[in-house]
């Protein structure tokens, strides 16, 4: 099982991912293929089925280089982490952690006992059984666990979190965030900043590194300022609009100036 993302976060090499909405391999494999440290694919707000998610991570395997993935599940829960952990995926990423004790409930169901819960199996992260043992003895502490920080209560508890034995990484929730302290979508709001700051600075004090979304390529100068260890840049959805828009737009003053041009006489 390929570890490179989960050192590159442990040694500060500031790890590039972006988020995966559409549930089609070709969009993983696209992805795959820009020498990113990561693709995040999202199932808490997405009708992805397992089905789909294993299909694009067979893609991102496929593609030459070095890319990883993980997951984000819809909850903190057991039975899905088991789940999409039998995938073979090399990270999963879990929302609305917000006290230490479930950051170890966390941490439990991502270990085979006796460190944890995880139920033993021979899936596709065990190549179907081909390296069954292998696998079940080498996987405990091998899965890259990122817990995020995005409601007031994990906020206020984030130095507990990040302490935990068996958290690797932080990831701010900047609309959930936000929500929750009462500022959504006040991007530049102070309270919002001085939140940010008080997860980089729980992250610094425990030596976890901390991450966040980026979708507008104009704010990752302001999120690298802020002190982030790693960043998740670019959306697809979000991209797909954004490069359609301007192509239109682009097409749009063409015709206008087309019309506007004086025909010039023969």
């Amino acid at each position: 099982m390929s570890n490179h993302l989960k050192r590159s976060l442990e040694e500060r090499t500031d790890p590039t991912g972006t988020w995966l909405s559409i549930g089609h391999p070709a969009v993983a494999e696209v992805c795959a293929s820009l020498d990113l440290e990561f693709v995040l694919i999202d199932t808490e707000h997405t009708s992805m089925h397992l089905e789909t998610v294993e299909n694009m991570v067979r893609a991102v395997d496929a593609t030459d280089g070095r890319t990883e993935t993980v997951v984000r599940v819809p909850w903190n829960d057991p039975v899905r982490l088991k789940r999409v952990l039998d995938l073979g995926v090399q990270g999963v990423m879990v929302p609305m952690i917000e006290t230490a004790e479930e950051a170890r409930t966390l941490v439990d169901a991502t270990r085979y006992p006796p460190q944890g819960s995880r139920g033993i199996a021979g899936g596709r992260a065990a190549n179907y059984g081909l390296n069954f043992e292998d696998y079940v003895k080498s996987a405990n502490g091998s899965v890259l666990t990122v817990v995020q920080i995005e409601t007031e209560r994990g906020l206020e508890n984030v130095g507990d979190i990040a302490s935990v034995d068996g958290v690797d990484a932080l990831f701010v929730g900047p609309a959930d965030l936000s929500g929750s302290l009462g500022v959504f979508a006040e991007w530049e709001s102070e309270r919002l900043a001085s939140a940010i700051d008080r997860v980089v600075s729980a992250g610094q004090t425990t030596d976890t590194p901390v991450g966040t979304l980026v979708i507008d390529p104009a704010d990752v100068e302001m999120r690298v300022g802020q002190g982030f260890d790693y960043l998740i840049v670019g959306k697809d959805t979000a991209s797909l609009a954004s490069a359609t828009r301007d192509a239109k737009a682009t097409y749009d003053a063409a015709l206008t100036e087309s019309v506007d041009r004086p025909v010039e006489n023969e």
